[in-house]
């Protein structure tokens, strides 16, 4: 579940990056290189935890299957937080500058 949540960020962010205008300014490409790294990162932990289980892997729990899902809206959030953050240091249009200033 958490690597599904993952994935549809990724995506999410990947069709934002390619339609928007202002993708620089925004630095989205930092969004969506860290969806796309947490994906990779539970992929791999997909076919470990698989080659551990076996077919268990398919028919998980629904307790367990409810907490990959607030893992994966975590790892979600934590994304968005890391790329405020580093949209508010970098300040592409300014705006933080300018309020700073006055």
């Amino acid at each position: 579940m958490t690597l599904l949540v993952t994935i549809f960020a990724a995506v999410i962010s990947t069709i934002f990056w390619y339609k928007s205008e202002d993708r620089d300014n925004l630095k989205i490409s930092t969004l969506v290189f860290m969806y796309w790294g947490a994906s990779l990162m539970w992929s791999v932990d997909a076919v470990f935890e698989y080659m551990e289980l076996g077919e268990e892997f398919f028919r998980p729990m629904p307790m367990e299957m409810l907490n990959d899902f607030f893992l994966g809206l975590s790892v979600v959030a934590l994304g968005l937080v890391i790329w405020m953050v580093v949209l508010l240091v970098k300040d592409p249009k300014g705006v933080i500058r300018k309020k700073l200033i006055k």
